[in-house]
């Protein structure tokens, strides 16, 4: 694959192998899945085990949206401490979500050992770490919240962290066992196969243009055909279209860049010696982790100005591992990429019934290997006749956000400041 072709580092390094595969002409299906990324896949995977005649359709290639652009860190829970979900999703919902969500790592990692995804899996703990003292306050409440559910967490002392990590300028910061990293677009590819190894199709290079009921049925019209489906689900999220009208005025978009150093070898032996992932506190946050290679990846909010050579978007990534890493000296960059996230008002993700038997998970929030994955599964189990107020999130209908493209437009403009001024 050519450097131009690529969406992301870990289109050219994942071991597992892309999936290419044409829509015969008209298809049909029990489950139509619109989106070949961990939530489409998932649905796929579990649906299939289930005994139900999935079709997968991706527009471009497998994990060509968020999936194959994600950092690869595989985090418990969501934004918001355990306290703050309960009192958003109420007595029934919240403690059902908690559970779900802190166990979701152990999800994720239960199928890549059993379905031996070659994704790099590292399971250390990632680290929550602290821009500032102002910032170990909320993360001292998460530790206490956690910690009085079982959870295996830790507040880490900001000469922890500088050991942990090699990084120095952080205050502290809390380290949760229960998660790890993944290469992303490993793991999106081996949900691929192994959905396939349980039945389901998946055609690649497919656009959706259309819905439409025809009986009791699903009409899902392609650029390569039609398919004929009992069910629907849209498993798109941040890359959602105008498919389904108003649907992605549901959140507002905003940008993630990451770059990629080249292999350190000796020069990197001191930073994130065991892979621990890492995002910070800040209001702009920043995110590392260390690939199998050796690869330092440094990320924070908005997109590449420039390209991996140079630009604005290069002097913010020199200048921020000169701060955190001071002895590590310039470095070469292999990749630089962004890609897109579903921000929700309230940092909370959404199950959506749009009209019967046509379901989207949707508002991911920047946690899509966990979210799209538990949510997969939910949507299996909800097809195969599970009675929806057993999900984890009780179902809504798509409410508007007020102004949405106006925000996206605003925070693209603030976090190209933030590289401005913190590139200088």
């Amino acid at each position: 694959m050519t450097e131009a072709a690529r969406v992301s580092l870990w289109d050219g390094t994942a071991e597992e192998p892309d999936h290419e595969a044409p829509l015969p002409r008209d298809a049909a299906a029990e489950v139509a899945i619109v989106g070949g990324g961990y939530t489409g896949l998932s649905t796929a995977l579990h649906a299939a085990e289930g005994g139900l005649d999935c079709l997968v359709l991706e527009a471009q290639r497998i994990g060509h949206g968020g999936s194959g652009r994600n950092v690869g860190l595989v985090n418990a829970g969501v934004w918001h401490p355990p306290a703050a979900v309960r009192e958003a999703l109420g007595p029934t919902y919240g403690p059902r979500f908690i559970e779900r969500f802190g166990g979701a790592p152990d999800y994720v990692f239960g199928l890549i050992e059993r379905h031996q995804i070659r994704c790099e899996p590292a399971r250390n703990g990632t680290i929550h770490a602290a821009h500032a003292p102002s910032g170990l306050k909320g993360l001292q409440g998460r530790h206490d919240e956690w910690r009085r559910l079982g959870a295996p967490v830790e507040m880490l002392s900001a000469g922890e962290v500088a050991e942990r990590t090699g990084a120095r300028g952080f205050a502290g910061g809390l380290l949760d066992r229960r998660a790890g990293t993944v290469n992303p677009m490993g793991y999106v590819r081996g949900l691929a196969r192994a959905a396939r190894g349980a039945g389901a199709r998946i055609a690649t290079g497919v656009l959706v243009t259309g819905l439409r009921r025809d009986g009791g049925a699903w009409v899902v019209e392609t650029d390569r055909g039609t398919v004929r489906a009992r069910a629907v689900v849209l498993g798109t999220n941040a890359y959602t279209d105008d498919l389904w009208p108003g649907l992605r005025q549901g959140f507002t978009l905003i940008d993630y860049f990451q770059f990629a150093t080249e292999p350190l070898g000796d020069a990197g032996a001191g930073i994130l010696p065991g892979r621990h992932g890492l995002w910070d506190t800040a209001p702009v946050m920043t995110s590392l982790r260390k690939d199998l290679a050796g690869r330092l990846v440094v990320g924070s909010m908005g997109r590449v100005m420039g390209d991996r050579t140079s630009g604005l978007s290069r002097r913010w990534a020199e200048k921020r591992l000169r701060q955190l890493f001071p002895s590590l000296g310039p470095v070469d960059f292999a990749e630089a990429w962004h890609g897109q996230i579903a921000l929700t008002p309230d940092h909370l993700p959404r199950i959506h019934r749009l009209a019967e038997n046509l379901w989207t998970p949707i508002g991911y929030n920047g946690r899509g290997i966990t979210t799209g994955t538990v949510f997969g599964k939910a949507m299996a189990d909800l097809l195969a006749g599970m009675d929806p107020a057993d999900l984890p999130l009780p179902v809504s209908a798509p409410r508007a956000v007020a102004a949405t493209g106006l925000r996206a437009r605003l925070y693209r403009l603030a976090f190209a400041a933030n590289q401005a001024v913190k590139g200088l």
